[in-house]
């Protein structure tokens, strides 16, 4: 199979699982990119931020013009993952491949567990309350912002499974205004930290990544409309089950 055919496939399988699930979806990007078409890890890692960044700000509009954006509060949790983000970015390539594939692994396992806690929605919800009663205070929103930017620059990941709990149970939102907000977030991280990967933008191969990337924006708008008819519940079940064989993998591949 040809590697735009592979391209056009896996980009639209990480949009479908965007759109549907509304985080999480992105961590199949590096996989697909490692071990489909044959990037390197770090390499794949620059390719998926790019993929995040596009595919992210394209939805971030769509939930900006529903309202469901909190800009003073994302603007607050972006600014704290900048700088974290640039210098996650100018490590990952300097890191040995076996590590960041291993890490990448440890954080994709750690996403597909925190999708199969049953009653997530609830204890979200409650906790939100919680937060917007007692007040989450800035220092503690700063904190998730910068450890949310670490992770993107790190990975390439989006962070989403993390940043709509932490804005959530952190910040005080609600599941709609926390999935928008996390959108400027995620965008935000995944630029600063390109901004520092000189090295390995210029090695990307876009005639790949041009192609996965529209398909993933493409695939993100499928995913929502199934996200309407379908069971979420078993939706992310099974999207957590297949993760968690992707990080069985990559850990063993790390490991060998």
């Amino acid at each position: 199979m040809s590697p735009l055919v592979l391209a056009l496939l896996a980009g639209a399988a990480v949009g479908l699982a965007l759109g549907a699930l509304g985080g999480g979806g992105s961590v199949l990007a590096v996989p697909a990119l490692v071990y489909l078409l044959d990037f390197t890890p770090a390499a794949a890692t620059t390719a998926a931020l790019i993929i995040v960044a596009l595919t992210s700000s394209t939805a971030l509009y769509a939930h900006a013009r529903a309202g469901d954006v909190r800009w003073k509060a994302g603007a607050l949790v972006a600014a704290a993952g900048l700088l974290p983000a640039a210098a996650a970015g100018a490590a990952a390539s300097r890191l040995p491949q076996p590590l960041l594939t291993a890490a990448f692994a440890v954080v994709a396992a750690s996403a597909a567990v925190t999708m199969l806690r049953p009653g997530r929605a609830a204890a979200d919800a409650a906790a939100a309350d919680g937060a917007a009663a007692g007040g989450a205070g800035p220092a503690r929103a700063v904190g998730a912002g910068a450890g949310l930017g670490a992770l993107t620059g790190l990975l390439g990941v989006g962070g989403g499974f993390l940043a709509v709990p932490a804005l959530v149970t952190v910040v005080g939102l609600g599941m709609r205004a926390a999935v928008g907000t996390s959108l400027l977030v995620i965008s935000a991280n995944a630029v600063a930290s390109l901004a520092t990967r000189g090295a390995t933008t210029a090695g990307i191969d876009w005639a790949v990544v041009g192609p996965f990337t529209a398909a993933a924006i493409l695939g993100a708008w499928d995913g929502r409309r199934l996200a309407a008819k379908a069971d979420g519940t078993l939706l992310r079940r099974a999207f957590a089950v297949a993760l968690l064989a992707v990080a069985a993998f990559m850990l063993a591949d790390a490991l060998t």
